[in-house]
């Protein structure tokens, strides 16, 4: 995103998600600063209609999720959840935590990690395609020093993403990993210089909303879905793969990109 582009549907400043379009990139804030973005029943339904919002908007390429002011997301509320209050959307219990973790769109998100981001801060950042970190900031799996458990998607995410060993220790012990360890590990793609995490995650997020977003979007769902099909020389991961090719290919986008490109111009993409 350029400085001079206007963010759109920029929504209510005081609601506990904002949600806005710049360009083609949509930007979810968590919106809780004076409580480090904890996540409480109004920030879950916020955040899950937000998130619902992007996929649904046609001129959505990717979304990016970060947190309003020093912290990305301090994780559950714990006050509300130390006077029996629920903290989830009880319209949507089925997106999971924050409305975001179990909540699967299409389309890329990125998580813009500019501060404090441990417990469910961790989950939302796993939950997400591709992650920036502010280079002071920290992601772990704390719950276990609380009596609790990371049954937001840490404990199934979390090895998935690093190896076994290494996330048990960081499940067991609930010790931090810090930004250079993060990347080290592959939890994130970039390590941004400090207060610069959703300006980094912009750039990458423009660069991902330049290419055909049915392409983009079939590529992050066989991707996703291929793992759980078995080995890469079986049937079962290649039918992804096939189905996703069958479509893509059939698309006006297939021949937009080439025709663009023996033109020497960029390509206008429609999405089909």
């Amino acid at each position: 995103m350029t400085s001079t582009e206007t963010p759109q549907d920029a929504g209510d400043q005081d609601a506990p998600a904002r949600w806005e379009r710049r360009g083609h990139v949509g930007v979810i804030t968590l919106n809780r600063p004076r409580a480090m973005n904890a996540v409480n029943a109004a920030l879950a339904a916020a955040a899950g209609d937000a998130l619902a919002a992007a996929a649904a908007d046609d001129e959505v390429r990717v979304v990016v999720i970060t947190g309003a002011g020093r912290g990305f997301c301090a994780g559950a509320d714990l006050k509300e959840v130390a006077r029996g209050h629920r903290i989830d959307d009880r319209d949507h219990p089925e997106r999971g935590f924050a409305g975001l973790v179990r909540q699967w769109i299409g389309k890329p998100t990125i998580a813009a990690v500019n501060g404090f981001a441990l417990g469910g801060g961790t989950e939302i950042v796993l939950s997400c395609d591709l992650a920036v970190i502010d280079e002071t900031a920290s992601l772990g799996l704390p719950e276990v020093t609380r009596g609790l458990v990371a049954g937001a998607g840490g404990l199934i995410r979390l090895s998935r993403q690093i190896p076994q060993k290494v996330a048990l220790e960081a499940v067991l012990t609930g010790e931090p990993i810090d930004a250079a360890r993060a990347y080290e590990l592959g939890l994130v793609n970039r390590i941004a210089a400090a207060g610069t995490a959703l300006e980094v995650a912009l750039g990458v997020a423009d660069v991902i909303a330049r290419n055909a977003p049915l392409s983009v979007q079939h590529s992050k769902r066989v991707v996703h879905r291929s793992r759980d099909e078995g080995s890469d020389w079986e049937d079962p991961a290649w039918a992804l793969s096939d189905e996703a090719m069958a479509i893509v290919f059939a698309s006006r986008d297939a021949r937009e990109g080439p025709t663009a490109f023996a033109e020497k111009r960029a390509p206008r993409w429609e999405g089909r």
